[in-house]
């Protein structure tokens, strides 16, 4: 049985059960304390904690989930994957233990021919919670399990909490036998392989408080709605249907792996070692198409960073099975061809997928390549000096270069020399360390939302801001440092929350409105607007006078002058984004954007740089696009009939079943937009591009000006060429040459200078050599001189006192300060390397004394730091090096 099959007869089930299929969430979480979503229930938690009102009363879906944390343990287990598909049946407050067991016992067993998941009772094992005797008793009711096969295990594997004050309760757990000849006898109590958990029912039915721990809490009483959580695998219930040994086995993983066997001529089974590499290769490979697919590209941070984890891996993989070339372009389409049939986005959107996926890979392929000189040089002065291969190194290469340590000890092994894993462990763990410090005070910083549950079950607020900027409200809740209050008085920052507002919360790329909440006696600066769960608008406040109380009338005042602004620069965001894409063609999806009052900041999917003739003409379409004054329509409607239309969804953005879409000029922009816009494109005045740049090896940004700003962005570089006309006394029209011919009189004195500087240098040759010493069996020219042009210069007189050393073992070292840094060369001949001394080591030893580093080959290098003061001490070093 296919996996899409698997997928398609469970939502079928569910839905003849009276459960409302939901389609798969996005894999960006909107829970701020999830990079990914992590779990099939995570787009459900909102409604299954009550904090928002469940839209339905029973639910179903098939939900992709990326989990990272135990990345190095993948293609090691039969179970372990970055990427996998959690189906799911939920229940908020409708049925709960009796139907939760029947309808998994129901479509587990019922045959294949009659639709369900045909799983032979025989092979099927089920734990409940040992004091939960209801559960126990419903299983011995539903299913023809024996009793023996029904095993009561304690709250370490069948309780389930969030580790959190709040809703808890038993789960029961079911299992699939592989057989005897993959383990022991005695059921999922042994904790054996033998036993594949394929389904968890979670039964939330208690409210805790007073959490010591995931197992250790106080229970407070029953909730009072029950909810249903199950989740099963989806890709273990395949490896089983499917007869397959593992979950990189099945048919939407296995064709990768096969893929990529090919291209590196092994055959999967024979090597152990080379089976995991081809396991991860797989694995990541669909992890990375469905992380892109969702709208994350690599960046060197947050989900970025892991998805370039992931795509590193790939080629790392790939290397160690010995292709050292591009393999993406093999691999990617083989993926989404394995894929499509479960997520038909991995087809449609694959030219952008895979555009960034090819140029992650050559961007990698070049670090690569430094990384491996990095190693090289580093190995062979081990081999050198008899010594092991640094464990600082190999963490250098690991932590910059995305080497994984495997590749650094191999490369060692070839050449014969050890690599000092001792070192490189503890510089690892130092860093798991720092990461979890840092994960834990990212962890603190955050709101606790479960703030907001009371609140949220108010009513959703409405937002009025679309028509009118003043609206008339009521205080709901007042927070103040993350506690509820009656009060927040003159001089707090507090958090209100109206039944109503006008003031627009920071969403879509738009920043939040600036105003004012007053009421009776009280008057309120608008800090920050913000949507921190869905449907409920918090407004941070700083009270400037009186005092505002729960039920207060509070009237909503936006400032008009910077909505004006901000509803210029959104209108115009879109306009850019039209004009880029007629410009650079339909591949130029947006991926990002922020704007403001008189600022907008745009992503887009586009490797190269733009021309200077190209970002005019972005421009100008933008600028003919206002002047030609086209009415902006919104709209609200289904998401099916808005993408009918061709409104565009925008990569990384959620939307819900019903969407306002945004025109301008008809079909010529068109976007899915909450946002707020002027009511003509004239109205935004006008757009002056400021800058273009790169945000990663597959994005660009444009920034641009808008409205007034954009025009005292012109009046600013107006005055600056009025100066310069004046100053210079030449017309507007001969400015620009003007100015050119001034730089190249310029550079041809500099040239001069230096020429000069360096003569000057090379007259000291005789004396610096009158001055060598004889250190440790190499004759060493070793001197600090002191202020120079450049390092080039510095270089270039090493060299000539190396060529004057002849062929007598030679060292050259030479220290100055080049535009106000230290800069240290060392140059050796050939007699000089064969006493032993290296250049890029002594470099080395006088850059750290120096505060910085450096490095080079054995017969030059070069290194520098901050700290000119020492440059003495560094030479000194240097001495006591060679001696």
């Amino acid at each position: 049985m296919q996996t899409a099959e698997i997928h398609r007869r469970w939502l079928d089930f569910f839905e003849k059960k009276g459960h409302t299929v939901v389609p798969s969430a996005s894999l960006i979480s909107d829970d701020p304390s999830l990079m990914f979503t992590v779990a099939g229930m995570v787009p459900f938690v909102p409604y299954l904690s009550g904090m928002v009102p469940a839209p339905y009363e029973r639910a179903t879906s098939v939900q992709k989930c990326i989990r990272t944390n135990d990345i190095e343990e993948v293609g090691k287990t039969p179970r372990h994957g970055t990427f996998f598909q959690m189906a799911g049946n939920f229940s908020f407050g409708d049925y709960f233990k009796e139907d939760a067991i029947r309808f998994a016992w129901e479509l587990l067993t019922t045959s294949e021919a009659d639709g369900g998941l045909g799983f032979d009772a025989k092979d099927l094992w089920v734990t409940v919670y040992e004091e939960d005797a209801e559960a126990l008793a419903l299983w011995q009711q539903h299913s023809t399990l024996p009793d023996d096969r029904i095993q009561k295990l304690g709250k370490d594997t069948n309780y389930w909490s969030t580790g959190q004050p709040g809703p808890a309760g038993p789960c029961s757990e079911i299992f699939y036998d592989l057989g005897p000849e993959y383990g022991i006898d005695g059921g999922p109590a042994t904790d054996d392989d033998r036993y594949v958990e394929i389904w968890n029912l979670v039964f939330m039915q208690y409210e805790v408080t007073n959490v010591r721990s995931k197992i250790d809490f106080d229970i407070v009483g029953e909730l009072p709605k029950k909810n249903i959580d199950t989740g099963l695998g989806l890709e273990r219930v395949a490896f089983i249907k499917q007869g397959v040994q593992n979950m990189y086995e099945i048919d939407q993983v296995r064709p990768v792996l096969d893929r990529a066997a090919d291209l590196a001529g092994k055959t999967y089974g024979a090597d152990h070692a080379d089976d995991v590499r081809l396991r991860v290769i797989a694995d990541h490979v669909r992890s990375g198409l469905m992380l892109i697919a969702d709208g994350v590209t690599p960046s060197n941070e947050g989900r970025g960073y892991i998805l370039r984890r992931l795509l590193r891996r790939v080629t790392l993989s790939m290397r160690l099975l010995g292709v050292e070339g591009p393999s993406f372009a093999e691999l990617f389409p083989v993926s989404r061809d394995a894929m499509a049939a479960a997520y038909p986005a991995v087809a449609n959107n694959f030219d952008f997928i895979s555009r960034v996926a090819y140029a992650e890979e050559k961007t990698f392929l070049r670090t690569l390549a430094s990384g491996i000189q990095i190693l090289d040089s580093a190995v062979e002065e081990a081999k050198s000096a008899g010594a092991a291969v640094p464990g600082d190194t190999a963490f250098l290469l690991h932590d910059t270069h995305g080497f994984p340590v495997e590749l650094t000890l191999e490369i060692a092994e070839e050449a014969g020399v050890p690599v000092d894993a001792e070192v490189f462990a503890t510089l690892m763990q130092e860093q798991r360390d720092r990461a979890k410090a840092d994960a834990k005070a990212k962890k603190g910083q955050r709101a606790d939302l479960s703030v907001y549950k009371e609140l949220r079950g108010l009513g959703e607020t409405l937002f009025t801001g679309y028509d009118e900027l003043v609206h008339e409200s009521r205080v709901l809740g007042i927070v103040v440092d993350g506690a509820p209050v009656t009060e927040a008085h003159e001089g707090d920052i507090a958090e209100l929350v109206l039944s109503e507002t006008s003031l627009f919360a920071e969403s879509g790329g738009q920043d939040s409105d600036q105003g004012v909440i007053v009421g009776d006696g009280f008057e309120a600066e608008v800090l920050d607007v913000q949507k921190p769960v869905q449907g409920l608008i918090v407004h941070t406040v700083k009270v400037v006078i009186g005092t505002v109380g729960l039920d207060a009338r509070a009237e909503t005042r936006v400032d008009a002058d910077y909505r004006r602004g901000a509803t210029q620069a959104h209108s115009g965001t879109h306009i850019v984004h039209a004009a880029l894409r007629e410009v650079l063609g339909p591949n130029a999806h947006q991926a990002g954007s922020y704007n403001k009052a008189g600022y907008l900041r745009l992503d887009f999917t586009h490797s190269d740089a733009l021309s200077t003739e190209t970002k005019s003409e972005i421009e100008e379409i933008s600028n003919l696009a206002i002047r030609s004054d086209y009415e902006v329509v919104t709209r609200e409607m289904p998401l099916d009939e808005a993408k009918a239309l061709g409104a565009m969804a925008l990569f990384g953005e959620k939307y819900g079943e019903r969407v306002r879409v945004v025109d301008i000029g008809g079909p010529w922009s068109r976007e899915l937009c909450a946002g707020t816009h002027v009511s003509s494109s004239s109205e935004i005045g006008m757009i002056s591009l400021v800058s273009e740049s790169s945000v990663g090896s597959t994005n660009r940004r444009v920034e641009s000006l808008v409205g007034i700003e954009a025009f005292r962005n012109f009046a600013a570089e107006r005055a600056i060429v009025q100066q310069l006309t004046g100053g210079l006394k030449v017309p507007r029209a001969e400015l620009v040459t003007k100015v050119q011919d001034l730089g190249a009189q310029l550079r041809a004195a500099e040239k001069k200078i230096a020429a000069l500087e360096a003569e000057k240098l090379g007259q000291r040759v005789p004396e610096l050599i009158a001055g060598a010493e004889q250190l440790g069996g190499v004759r060493a020219v070793l001197a600090s001189l002191g202020d120079v042009g450049s390092a080039d210069d510095l270089r270039g007189l090493a060299l000539s006192i190396r060529e004057q050393l002849g062929a007598t073992p030679g060292v050259v070292v030479l220290a100055g300060v080049a535009g106000g840094k230290p800069v240290v060369i060392a140059a050796t001949n050939p007699a000089g390397r064969e006493a032993g001394a290296r250049a890029g080591a002594l470099v080395r030893v006088g850059a750290q004394v120096l505060g910085g580093g450096g490095g080079g080959k054995d017969d030059l290098a070069q290194g520098g730091g901050t700290d000119a003061s020492q440059i003495d001490a560094a030479l000194a070093e240097i001495r006591r090096t060679l001696s």
